[in-house]
Parts: structure tokens; C-alpha cells; sequence
């Protein structure tokens, strides 16, 4: 669906497990404006698509969106990626660079030949730099940095999608950060951002705009769908569309079989959920002060409710359409896949903020 003209536009292109989303922006009066949109579900057969078969279908989108921008942005999956901070002491300017590569040996489990490696050093509040200051003195203050680390042969495999299709490929980043774009913007505070894709569920704690803690864990939505239709003998189609009519709309209710189900497929993610905060609070020593759901499964009746009794803790579902413009009478159909957009609208801002 193409809405405006594409001139000095951006794509943000999320190749998910099972599907692929992609957007399309441009900046104009200061703001991100949405210009077409798309996505396909043609990737549900197998999360292991090849390079051919992932190109086919974004060209196949970009065709039926009326997308004409050459410049993009993709994402590497959460669950590929190993991202952690670390710290370094009385380390020098110049010597940071061997600093970092001599801790990543010690906290990524892959040979670093295999692995790109990025990092930043992280902006620690003026009050943390009064109390280093003080206690400190003159000698010199722990650096916190946030290192990424990337397979080489999973940064080459998007290298050459993009190559095969013409598209310029601008940057890879992880989906936390355009999680963090989208869906936070200038919001600083302490929040949880948990995607629910269709095979992997991500939890990121983020603080003042860093992702502090990012974990992983292998229950999907589509972990839900087949849940449901084993316990009710039917098709995956079917039981996708029980899943989001019903949701956890009865979850006070033991007799009601589909939310039932869905509380007990769920039950791994709201562990990993706790065991997260419980992690975040005892090492920094304060707590989560919201959490923010995305992905597909953000979707399902009562789920943000659900989820904000159980932790008691305010639950949200995201909008990455919060600072983008575009036609009022889309708002509909936008606030319904926002959702599962997030990553592919963070991907396209980056460029234009």
C-alpha cells in the first residue's frame, strides 16, 4: 500500500523466523512519515530459509507495497546475537580496543574469530560521576561498555539478500535497539520490552536507552497455536484463530480449555520475566518501572492484563506509530499490526532521526 512519494526514504526490513515485515519512512517537518508498508507470512514453513528464498519474498513485498526506496536497514535476531555490559578498569584511551576483545573471551562462549564484535562505551549519569568522583579520587573510574558480538557467517548471509535484491544495506543492528527506537524514543526510565515473535520470545531490560539485560527463551506464539490444537484436536488454522478471538479473557475461569492452555504455554515466559527482574535488581540495585510488550502475540486478548496482575506491575502494549505520521483513517488497521511492526518501523527511523 503505497501512500506518499519515496524520494530520500528508508526501509526497515525485520526478517523474522516466519514472517518478513517491512517499512517504509521519510523524514519531513522533523517527523518520521509513513509512506507504504508490508508483510508476509511465507517464512512460516521454515525459520531456516535460505538467502534465495528470504530475497524472493521481500522483492514479492516491496512489489505489492509499491515500495521504490533502495536503502535499508535490517536487523539481526535477538537470539543470534550475544550482547552483554561489561567493565573495564584503569584502561586507557588507546588501549580500549584490546581491553574490550581481551574481556569478550571471557563472556562470549564462540571463538572470536567467528564472531563481529561492536561496542560503545555507555554515558553513565551525572550523579554516578559525583560518586566516582569522590570515592575514586585520582584513580581511574570502571568504564561500562556494551559489547555485541555477531556470527560472521550470519552478518554474511544479510550481506548477500541484500546484494542479490540491489538494495544498499545502510546498517545491521540488533532487534533491541530498533525495539528501543520505536517503542521508548526519549523515554529514559527503567522498562522491560518483551517480544513475542512466532518461535522465540526476547525480554530486554533497558535503562536509560542501553539494554542492560537480554535474554531468550524458545516459546512463541506459535508455541501457543499448537498447544491449542493439541488439546483440542484441530487444525493449526483454527486453533490460530481461537487463540487471538478467546486470548486470556477468561483467566479467572479454570473451565475454559483455550485460556487455560495459554496460561500454562505462557507460564515460561513469565518465569523468565521474573527471573529477569529479580537479575537486573539485585546487580543494579533498583527495580523495572514498566513493561512493554510487542510482537504478534502482544495481541492476545487480556494478555497486557493478565501479565500486569500476576507480576504487579504496569503492563503496556507498544505503538511504534507513536512518532510517525500518517493518514488519520489508517489508524485502525495501524494500531492493529503495530504490534508486530515495531522492529521494521525502529529499523527505518534509524536513519532518519
Amino acid at each position: 500500500m503505497a501512500l506518499l512519494s519515496s524520494a530520500n526514504s528508508y526501509l526497515g526490513i525485520d526478517v523474522g523466523t516466519s514472517s518478513i515485515k517491512i517499512v517504509e519512512l521519510k523524514k519531513e517537518g522533523g517527523k518520521a512519515k509513513l509512506l507504504t508498508y508490508g508483510f508476509s507470512e511465507s517464512l512460516q514453513a521454515s525459520g531456516q530459509a535460505d538467502v534465495r528464498q528470504i530475497a524472493k519474498i521481500i522483492e514479492q513485498v516491496c512489489h505489492q507495497a509499491n515500495i521504490h526506496s533502495r536503502n535499508a536497514v535490517a536487523a539481526l535476531p535477538t537470539f543470534s546475537v550475544f550482547s552483554s555490559v561489561i567493565n573495564l578498569s584503569g584502561v586507557s584511551k588507546k588501549d580500549m580496543t584490546s581491553a574490550v576483545r581481551w574481556e569478550a573471551k571471557k563472556v562470549i562462549p564462540l571463538p572470536l574469530e567467528e564472531m563481529i564484535l561492536d561496542w560503545r562505551k555507555i554515558d553513565e549519569d551525572k550523579k554516578e560521576k559525583d560518586n566516582i568522583d569522590k570515592n575514586v579520587k585520582e584513580s581511574k573510574a570502571n568504564i561500562k561498555v556494551l559489547l555485541t558480538g555477531a556470527p560472521r557467517s550470519l552478518v554474511k548471509k544479510y550481506i548477500e539478500i541484500f546484494k542479490s535484491l540491489q538494495i544498499n544495506l545502510l546498517s545491521l543492528e540488533t532487534e533491541t535497539f530498533s525495539l528501543i527506537r520505536s517503542l521508548l524514543g526519549n523515554d529514559k526510565s527503567t522498562i522491560m520490552i518483551v517480544e513475542m515473535g512466532a518461535t522465540t520470545t526476547d525480554i530486554a531490560i533497558v535503562d536509560h536507552s542501553i539494554p542492560m539485560l537480554t535474554r531468550s527463551i524458545d516459546v512463541g506464539g506459535l508455541t501457543i497455536t499448537k498447544a491449542i490444537s493439541n488439546n483440542l484436536n484441530i487444525g493449526l488454522e483454527r486453533a490460530e484463530q481461537f487463540k487471538y478471538d478467546l486470548g486470556i479473557s477468561s483467566f479467572e475461569s479454570q473451565e475454559d480449555v483455550i485460556p487455560k492452555t495459554i496460561i500454562e504455554t505462557i507460564s515460561s515466559i513469565v518465569n523468565e520475566i521474573k527471573y529477569g527482574q529479580n537479575l537486573f535488581q539485585n546487580k543494579h540495585k533498583k527495580g523495572i518501572e514498566k513493561i512493554i510488550l510487542s510482537g504478534g502475540s502482544a495481541m492476545l486478548v487480556n494478555f497486557a492484563n493478565y501479565l500486569s496482575k500476576t507480576l504487579d506491575i504496569n503492563v503496556i502494549i507498544g505503538n511504534p506509530w507513536a512518532r510517525v505520521s500518517f493518514p488519520v483513517d489508517l489508524k485502525p488497521l495501524l494500531d492493529e499490526i503495530g504490534p508486530r511492526m515495531s522492529i521494521a518501523v525502529g529499523l527505518a527511523m534509524r536513519e532518519i532521526e
